[in-house]
């Protein structure tokens, strides 16, 4: 198995996330993604259809998009769930493609990596965007349990909380709940911050 990211990939860092901590192993090879296309690695290339990070060959099954391949991981490399809970996974994980996985890195990209493109009308739009989104993640976690599905982590917590482990570059505010639910995640055996995780 094999591991195309970059530290700078929030989307990324969920993949190497899931892979740490239930401990799979995998080979990791950082792809240059400020380079254009044309000049990553061949092997990527050919691999990764959409040109971008994250991608997973595993065997001969080649992924990409994070979520994608959290739900193959999550199938094949995970203790097996509950038909409901393997359903909830799924829900999760297209609601975080759609939600925090849109405004945050958008914010983040802006804030920190200084990108100019945003307008102040965009950025206003992903903000609240972003309060609403991690008031619903929040809301979930406020019944008290450990992780999204109950006391056991899943793919759902590893999409959900990739890029708010991002939250300061973002300049974004974390309630209470969800602070709590991520320092839960970062005192699990395996877990990196994120640029100790993507290092080379």
């Amino acid at each position: 198995m094999k591991l195309y990211g970059h530290p700078e990939s929030g989307h990324a860092y969920k993949v190497r996330l899931y892979l740490a901590l239930f401990s799979i192993e995998h080979e990791y090879e950082v792809v240059d993604i400020l380079q254009p296309l044309e000049q990553r690695p061949g092997a990527f290339r050919q691999a990764s259809r959409f040109g971008e990070v994250p991608c997973l060959v595993d065997g001969k099954s080649v992924l990409v998009q994070s979520n994608a391949i959290l739900l193959h991981l999550q199938e094949h490399y995970a203790p097996a769930l509950l038909p409901r809970s393997r359903e909830r996974v799924t829900e999760w994980l297209f609601w975080e493609a759609n939600k925090i996985g849109l405004c945050l890195p958008q914010l983040r990209s802006a804030r920190y990596l200084r990108d100019p493109s945003y307008s102040t009308g965009a950025l206003e739009w992903l903000q609240i965007r972003y309060d609403s989104d991690v008031a619903r993640i929040a809301a979930e976690l406020s019944d008290g349990r450990s992780f999204v599905l109950g006391d056991t982590i899943s793919a759902a917590d590893c999409s959900l909380c990739g890029y708010l482990f991002f939250a300061d570059q973002a300049k974004v505010n974390l309630p209470e709940e969800v602070a709590s639910w991520l320092a839960r995640i970062s005192a699990l055996p395996g877990w990196k911050a994120p640029y100790d995780l993507m290092a080379v």
